[in-house]
C-alpha cells in the first residue's frame, strides 16, 4: 500500500475536503510539441520531438492538491483562507462577496526529472521542458473541470503568488501551508526562496467570479511570454 494511498484514505477518514488528483490522464503528441516551438511538422527536429515524446511521456505523472476553503475578510488588505492569512489588497478585493474558494497547487510531477539529458545538449532539454510544461497545463485544466463539475462553479478566475507585485512571491509559504507537507502530498518541494520544485509547478486560489479576472491585466511588463490578457490600465482604480 503506498503512502500516497493511505494519506487519501486518512484524508477522507477525518472528513477533509482536502483532495489530490494523481491519476490524470495525458496525451501528447509530436505536431503539438512542435506548433509551441514554432518549429515545422517533418522538419529536422520532427524526429527528435517524437523520440523525447516517447522517452518522456511513460514517466510523465502530471498531478494537483487543492482545498476548499471559506474567506474570512479581516481588513483592507488581508483575508484568511482555511485559517491562513494572506496579504494582499488585490485579492482581498477581488475575494469580496466571495464565500468559497479553492487554494491549489499543480506539477507535472517528479517523476520525469530523473530523464537523463545531457547537459550540452539544449535543444533537447528545450524539447523536454516544453513536453513538461504540457503536462503541467493539462494537470491545470484537469483541476480547473474538476472544481467546476464537483461544486457546480461556472465560472472562475485565478491569482497566483509573484504574478503582481501586490502579491508577492513570498505568499507562496502561507499557501503551502494550507495543506501541510506537500512534498509528501504530491512530490512539490518550495525553496528558500519560495520557488517550487519540480520547475514546471503552479500554485494559486481559483475563486468564483462573475467578471473574468487576469493578474496580466494589472501588469505593465510588456513582452511577457506567458501573458494571458492585456494591460489595463483602468482596471487598477478598483484595487485603489
Amino acid at each position: 500500500m503506498s503512502v500516497l494511498f493511505i494519506i487519501k484514505l486518512y484524508l477522507i477518514y477525518i472528513g477533509n475536503v482536502m483532495e489530490i488528483l494523481d491519476q490524470i490522464p495525458v496525451e501528447i503528441n509530436a505536431e503539438q510539441v512542435l506548433n509551441i516551438l514554432h518549429m515545422d511538422k517533418g522538419g529536422r527536429y520532427s524526429e527528435i520531438v517524437q523520440e523525447l515524446i516517447d522517452q518522456v511521456l511513460p514517466v510523465l505523472h502530471p498531478k494537483a492538491i487543492y482545498d476548499a476553503q471559506y474567506v474570512e475578510h479581516i481588513d483592507r488588505e488581508n483575508v484568511e483562507i482555511g485559517g491562513v492569512r494572506f496579504t494582499s489588497r488585490i485579492l482581498r478585493v477581488n475575494l469580496d462577496n466571495v464565500g468559497r474558494v479553492f487554494p491549489y497547487i499543480a506539477t507535472s510531477g517528479t517523476e520525469a526529472e530523473s530523464l537523463g539529458i545531457p547537459d550540452d545538449d539544449l535543444m533537447g532539454k528545450f524539447i523536454v521542458d516544453t513536453i513538461k510544461e504540457i503536462g503541467l497545463g493539462v494537470a491545470c485544466h484537469y483541476l480547473w473541470e474538476h472544481i467546476q463539475n464537483k461544486y457546480k462553479v461556472s465560472k472562475m478566475s485565478a491569482m497566483n503568488p509573484g504574478s503582481l507585485e501586490d502579491w508577492p512571491i513570498s505568499q507562496q509559504k502561507p499557501l503551502f501551508s494550507v495543506f501541510g507537507d506537500v512534498e509528501k502530498l504530491i512530490g512539490v518541494k518550495l525553496t528558500d526562496s519560495f520557488l517550487m520544485i519540480p520547475i514546471k509547478s503552479v500554485s494559486g486560489v481559483y475563486f468564483p467570479t462573475e467578471a473574468s479576472f487576469a493578474s496580466c491585466q494589472l501588469c505593465q511588463r510588456e513582452k511577457c511570454p506567458n501573458r494571458r490578457a492585456k494591460y489595463d490600465p483602468k482596471m487598477m482604480e478598483k484595487y485603489d
